[in-house]
């Protein structure tokens, strides 16, 4: 079963069914339609199973009102670059890469 890892307070945002999304940059484990995932906290706690949905490739500088849907929100775009800069460990630009995952709890 593929794993996604979450910080906090995200998994709490999650289990409420606020955020029902995640975006993904280099997509290592290949996350496909119909997937069963194991959702974990930082610490690898599993905190729910979900099913992916819907996905959809694209640029930070092209998501739509649509794409920010189920996830959440920022400010700022800057501030969106700055979290994911540090998520990932890599300077992250409107024209970085993303996988948009939708997923439904099981």
């Amino acid at each position: 079963m593929k794993k996604l890892k979450f910080s906090e307070p995200l998994p709490n945002l999650i289990l409420s069914g606020e955020k029902y999304d995640t975006w993904r940059i280099n997509d290592d484990k290949n996350i496909t339609i119909d997937d069963v995932l194991s959702l974990r906290k930082n610490d690898g706690t599993e905190f729910a199973r979900a099913k992916v949905k819907w996905i959809k490739h694209t640029r930070f500088r092209y998501l739509t009102n649509e794409d920010r849907k189920g996830h959440e929100s920022f400010a700022t775009d800057e501030e969106m670059y700055k979290t994911y800069s540090q998520y990932y460990k890599m300077d992250i630009t409107p024209d970085t890469p993303l996988k948009i995952i939708k997923y439904e709890l099981l």
